[in-house]
């Protein structure tokens, strides 16, 4: 093989390793959401979940979503488990969002509840709640028998598993129930 295909192949496989991934939908499997089920609330920047009667924060926390849920300049978008509840207390405290004060870190089925299994890279209909990350998010369930420990969901890979409290970073979304 010449030194100039090695270089170019070379070239192609390190390249690759750094381009942004897309989401790949199929449909293959059938949506993991009923049609209607997401209702986006455009004007409050929330989603309201049909099924589960849930309201979810559209975009992550850190994320602006009057532009499409795109990161706000250096916004903190990733926590502790401490620092996250903290943050929803903060906001709770300054008035809420959507003029709700009841806002909260999901615990782990509800946050399992907006995964879409048709999709991956992230496991999330980018149309409902779009530029999320494909990244672990934060429950409110801790791990049983563990003091340490809390419930993740990772919207890369598609599992739930636990982490330890203490590290970051993790990323939060934020729902409330919906009288």
């Amino acid at each position: 093989m010449s030194k100039l295909i090695r270089a170019l192949l070379w070239l192609i496989v390190w390249s690759s390793t750094f381009s942004e991934a897309a989401q790949y939908c199929t449909n293959l499997i059938p949506p993991s959401a009923s049609p209607g089920r997401f209702i986006d609330n455009p004007i409050n920047g929330t989603v309201s979940d049909t099924q589960t009667k849930l309201m979810w924060k559209k975009c992550s926390e850190g994320q602006d979503f009057s532009n499409n849920c795109t990161d706000i300049p250096a916004a903190i978008t990733t926590f502790t488990w401490q620092e996250a509840l903290q943050h929803v207390a903060t906001i709770n405290a300054n008035g809420g969002f959507a003029n709700y004060t009841d806002w909260r870190l999901p615990n782990i089925k509800e946050l399992r509840s907006i995964v879409e299994q048709a999709c991956s890279d992230p496991v999330i209909d980018l149309a409902i709640f779009p530029n999320t990350p494909s990244a672990e998010f934060w429950s409110s369930s801790p791990r049983a028998n563990s003091g340490k420990n809390a419930w993740i969901y990772d919207f890369y890979v598609g599992l739930s598993d636990w982490y330890p409290m203490a590290l970051a970073p993790i990323y939060v979304r934020l729902v409330r129930n919906e009288q």
